[in-house]
């Protein structure tokens, strides 16, 4: 058989890494033939933490963001291809989701921005790109996000139970999946963002592992109080969210009552925030479905094992396990998902779910940045 072979790259708001994962849509379901993580760059890493912080910079540092983001992707699938003795020839496009800096899809004039150049992605590969996933949703109406449940609706929806794919990346999302019914998907609010944050700036370290440090601590049941009344919790759907919210001057505002709190007391509330503003949206589904229930998790969270447990024990009647046990590496769902999405505009089919996003229609979504003919570009 024929191989089908795209290239999904993902960088999330935890700022952790970039992953690419190589699919072959040769027959269905598709397959995960190979997948890797690259460490961001300490200085990249450095500014871009600094302008999701403070939502401040100038044009000269934007363009510049833009394109050391897109030389980063480039180098990285170039790394994947040699690593995996793979032609660019072989792969038809690269579905780059690029670097969320601001996503704001309220007001009179919604917006989402992403950086990363994918010109140069298409030159420095040789290989199709398609990127800005997220506008043409926006311009029909929609949330722009999440655009990933139509992926997991695909790989993971079962008639005989509901199951909820909750991704915990830098923010929480969840894809709700019932027989019958319109896929549900939202962001439920922060997830590894806060508590990576807090960790750099008490400890240095870029997260949590395993979630100790958050076990060394007691929860604050006042200061917990305070986060879970955050007004974007209670929102009706669709509805999503960023650091553009979930962000440490959020945090230090409602921290300038509890300045007594010790610094690993914190943490654990952040982790109990972070299962509790999943959980709570959960518990609701229960009393709408009788099914047998399924929580599959995904994303950098899914390795935390102490989140694990607070969600084994806050939902008794689910079992609570990693989309890995069911086929498809926690790690690279997302990366899997832009590898789809680009396939899905080669193919010209509609990818978003207006049920999910809000968008008045189902539409194609991603602009195609072909690669240049004749030779290849590599050494550019």
């Amino acid at each position: 058989m024929q191989r089908n072979y795209y290239i999904g790259v993902m960088s999330g708001t935890s700022l952790d890494g970039v992953d690419v994962a190589l699919m072959d849509f040769s027959a269905s379901p598709a397959t995960l033939i190979a997948a890797d993580v690259t460490p961001f760059p300490a200085d990249l890493r450095e500014k871009l933490t600094a302008l999701l912080r403070d939502g401040q910079t100038d044009l000269q540092q934007l363009g510049e963001l833009d394109h050391q983001l897109g030389l980063l992707y480039a180098d990285c699938i170039n790394a994947f291809l040699r690593k995996h003795n793979i032609a660019p020839e072989e792969v038809r496009a690269v579905g780059c989701h690029g670097q969320t800096v601001w996503h704001s899809p309220q007001g009179r004039f919604p917006f989402t921005m992403q950086l990363g150049d994918m010109n140069l992605v298409a030159a420095k590969t040789g290989i199709t790109v398609i990127g800005d996933f997220r506008r043409k949703d926006m311009a029909y109406g929609g949330q722009g996000a999440p655009l990933v449940p139509a992926f997991h609706q695909g790989l993971f929806a079962c008639a005989e139970r509901l199951t909820v794919v909750l991704n915990i990346g830098g923010i929480s999302n969840i894809s709700v999946l019932i027989s019958n019914r319109p896929v549900i998907g939202y962001d439920t609010g922060v997830g590894n963002a806060l508590m990576d944050s807090w960790i750099e700036k008490h400890r240095g370290q870029s997260y949590d592992k395993n979630g100790e440090w958050a076990q060394s601590g007691q929860v604050n049941s006042e200061l917990l109080a305070e986060l879970l009344a955050e007004p974007y919790l209670t929102q009706a759907p669709p509805k999503s969210t960023g650091r553009e919210l979930f962000n440490l001057a959020w945090l230090d505002k409602k921290l300038a009552k509890h300045t007594a709190l010790s610094a690993q007391d914190v943490q654990a509330t952040l982790a109990e925030f972070t299962a509790l503003s999943t959980v709570l949206q959960l518990r609701a589904l229960e009393e709408d479905c009788a099914l047998p229930r399924l929580l599959l998790v995904c994303g950098g969270g899914a390795k935390n094992a102490f989140l694990m447990s607070r969600f084994r024990q806050l939902l008794p009647h689910w079992t609570v396990s990693s989309t890995g046990e069911f086929g498809l590496d926690e790690d690279y769902v997302e990366a899997a998902a832009f590898a789809w999405l680009a396939y899905c505009r080669v193919q010209n089919l509609p990818s978003n779910l207006p049920s999910v996003t809000g968008a008045k229609s189902a539409v194609v979504l991603g602009v195609i940045y072909p690669k240049a003919s004749g030779e290849s570009v590599f050494d550019m």
